[in-house]
């Protein structure tokens, strides 16, 4: 029988943490004198009283580690409870809308997805503005540590491959995470802090830059404008191009960095190959856009590389909209969404480590071809990459795109066509944020959907944040009576 104690104690703590921080959007409200900070009021005192008492209530199941079908339940379970609270201010405050909606717009930001069913945010209370930044903020850490701490410990994905990474996580997990939380966080408020200041130095207003700091670093991407960073066409594009590639990048070297290991981060092969990636995309683009388009070069390479980074992170910003640039750059816009940072960051998707996998997989099974008596072991960054590994990611592979098939006839049976059906589901699962198309693409957004459609999203959003694995394990029945 499962202990829910701790999983209880633990998500209750992290409620009334959520709670603790609408204080800030409160007071932003207050300041701007919309009227509406007494909404955040209520909700962080009803958040708090809930997160307070399920905690109290658990807490005498307090031990020191978690079993592995806890800590299954913990990743999940604390990604389906906070958005439930993160949505009230949505449902009471300025923007009255439906709980579905207001569900989407939270798991979506949590998730740091950034796909939204808000229109008209030029006009919006900026204590809601807020709002919508820090739960992405909040959703980015919350992903790096649940990544780099609980998803190699539970061999979900070929995560296992960094659990002696830099950190030994072995035993006593929360003890653990506690302490690479905190270095973790400290360098994520680090990054927050520098891209805030280059905002401001590059023309942002104090709160433009505040949020938008906020939604970078978390490769979110929730804008103050219907717009999205088209407000803001200019050297600030490159400004966020530099500090989405450094969101997307491992934390873990970062970490080491602090640490004194100046070297680890220029042998990261991960690193090596998710730049040279996103350089050659760029390339495309731009000698597309300057062949098939009357654009200046300094605009064509500007608006390349921006929405380029924008999509292969996840961040989901659109600083214009590609949907005019072509069929073919379309297609290359959907295909690098399924491509996605590094492992141990805060970018989505499938990420460039289980490709690197796979390659190698491959390489050695053609040498094996090629000459069947000898011996070829692939590697990955030099090592070994053993049967564990290369099993979960290749399971990681055929759950994603059958999880991607099945959530785009979902879609499709609510009515959808198939572009927005696909990309849709696409954007969902791999934590984009906008789609393809004229209703969810770069100029529009995912308020004109169905309830159907949008609790399909929901449900893809968060499969794709957790990895799959992690949620897919809680309903096979072995895992009830282990």
């Amino acid at each position: 029988m499962i202990d829910f104690r701790p999983v209880g104690y633990v998500i209750g703590i992290l409620v009334a943490f959520l709670g603790a921080t609408m204080i800030f959007p409160m007071l932003m409200d207050l300041a701007e004198g919309r009227g509406y900070g007494p909404v955040f009021a209520q909700s962080a005192v009803i958040t708090m009283l809930f997160g307070g008492l399920l905690a109290v209530a658990c807490s005498n199941g307090i031990s020191q580690g978690l079993s592995i079908q806890q800590t299954f339940l913990l990743t999940t379970g604390v990604w389906i409870a906070l958005p439930a609270f993160a949505a009230l201010p949505f449902v009471v405050g300025s923007t009255e809308a439906s709980f579905t909606d207001a569900f989407f717009e939270a798991v979506s930001g949590l998730t740091t997805t950034g796909a939204t069913v808000f229109s008209g945010l030029d006009e919006m209370p900026k204590g809601i503005l807020l709002w919508r930044g820090i739960l992405q903020w909040l959703g980015g850490v919350g992903i790096i540590v649940v990544a780099m701490v609980f998803l190699p410990e539970l061999r979900v994905g070929g995560m296992q491959v960094f659990r002696a990474e830099a950190f030994d996580t072995m035993g006593k997990i929360l003890p653990r995470a506690t302490a690479i939380a905190t270095q973790i966080s400290a360098i994520y408020l680090g990054l927050t802090v520098v891209c805030l200041i280059c905002y401001l130095l590059v023309g942002m207003n104090a709160f433009d830059a505040t949020v938008h700091a906020l939604t970078t670093i978390s490769t979110g991407g929730f804008s103050n404008y219907d717009a999205s960073f088209g407000t803001f066409s200019g050297v600030a594009e490159y400004v966020a191009s530099l500090f989405m590639i450094l969101a997307a990048l491992p934390f873990v070297r970062y970490v080491q960095l602090a640490n004194g290991n100046t070297t680890a981060i220029f042998y990261d092969s991960q690193i090596r190959v998710f730049l040279a990636v996103v350089l050659v995309i760029v390339v495309i683009s731009l000698l597309t856009l300057l062949n098939q388009f009357s654009v200046a070069p300094e605009q064509a390479l500007r608006e390349s590389v921006f929405n380029i980074v924008s999509i292969i992170t996840g961040t989901g910003y659109a600083s214009v909209d590609y949907m005019t640039w072509g069929g073919f750059l379309i297609s290359v816009f959907f295909f690098i969404g399924l491509i996605g940072g590094c492992a141990g960051s805060t970018a989505c998707s499938v990420k460039i480590f289980r490709y690197q996998i796979v390659v190698a997989s491959v390489q050695s099974q053609l040498k094996r071809i090629n000459s069947p008596h000898g011996v070829f072991i692939p590697r990955f960054e030099g090592k070994q990459i053993q049967s564990d590994v290369l099993q979960s990611v290749m399971s990681f592979f055929v759950v994603f795109f059958l999880t991607l098939g099945v959530l785009s006839v979902f879609l499709a049976m609510t009515g959808l066509d198939l572009l927005t059906s696909v990309s849709g589901a696409a954007s969902a699962v791999a934590n984009i944020g906008p789609g393809l198309g004229d209703i969810i693409g770069p100029s529009g957004n995912y308020a004109p959907l169905g309830d159907a459609a949008k609790w399909i999203l929901i449900v893809g959003m968060l499969l794709g944040r957790l990895e799959l694995l992690a949620v897919f394990v809680l309903f096979t029945p072995n895992f009830w009576r282990a």
